[in-house]
């Protein structure tokens, strides 16, 4: 296992340092999902670094649902977490460049009067007709998304097999309505039953909630979403400056 050298000059905590190593090497699939990690002490000699220090980013990794500690077992990888940037993409576009082989199970989709909050996020009168969807998305083929969107009935008419292979933007990039501005709003609270069965995970567990109206070149609004995504397996990514 090779893991680049850390930079002691930098304000970023050594642990925070070494979790993001061993992290790429995960992700990367040197370290193989299943496989259990190395005695923290041997690792700690390895990048020279003190075991308090390796400790810590051990459990931060924990922490984060990436790996888990077993008794009899050690410490054991569980699965990379899909990290996704904050910015005006969709899903399906950022597991696809990741390499997460992203497959999706439409599980509603069909034409009603937009409810009153989607209305208005949309900026249409009540009661426009919408294509209302639910899909749940997999990485690698596994649960990682629930998604509800609702695009108006005269922006794309959509169908069940495109839905199937191809990414809600993707859809409306082809039609010429390219997403360029939205409003964002990322939230988290606990899983429902069904939500929980729905994901694979258990009842109460957390998730990340997202919702987002997004608008064309134009100003006009192309499409609502309300998603909510396992918390264990998926992040936001948001780089800050000033």
């Amino acid at each position: 296992m090779e893991v680049s050298a850390l930079d002691r000059t930098s304000p970023v905590p050594l642990y925070f340092q070494v979790a993001g190593r061993l992290e790429q090497l995960i992700e990367g699939g040197q370290l193989p999902v299943g496989g259990r990690l190395e005695n923290e002490v041997e690792l700690a000699e390895r990048l020279g670094v003190s075991r308090p220090t390796m400790r810590r980013a051990i459990q931060y990794l924990v922490e984060r649902g990436v790996l888990v500690r077993k008794r009899g077992i050690g410490t054991q990888i569980v699965h990379p977490k899909v990290r996704r940037p904050v910015e005006l993409s969709s899903l399906y576009d950022d597991l696809a460049k990741s390499g997460k082989r992203p497959t999706t199970r439409i599980r509603s989709l069909d034409v009603r009067p937009a409810p009153d909050h989607v209305a208005e996020a949309l900026g249409v009168p009540e009661g426009t007709e919408v294509t209302w969807m639910e899909r749940l998305r997999f990485a690698a083929g596994e649960p990682l998304a629930l998604m509800h969107n609702a695009v108006p009935v005269d922006v794309l008419p959509l169908r069940h097999d495109d839905l199937e292979a191809r990414g809600l933007y993707e859809l409306l990039r082809a039609a010429g309505y390219v997403p360029r501005m939205a409003d964002q709003v990322v939230g988290a609270r606990a899983a429902t039953a069904a939500e929980a069965r729905l994901l694979g995970d258990t009842r109460g567990a957390p998730v990340l909630t997202m919702t987002r109206t997004a608008w064309d070149a134009g100003g006009r609004a192309v499409e609502y979403g309300s998603h909510i995504y396992r918390a264990s397996r998926y992040s936001f990514a948001l780089t800050l400056s000033s």
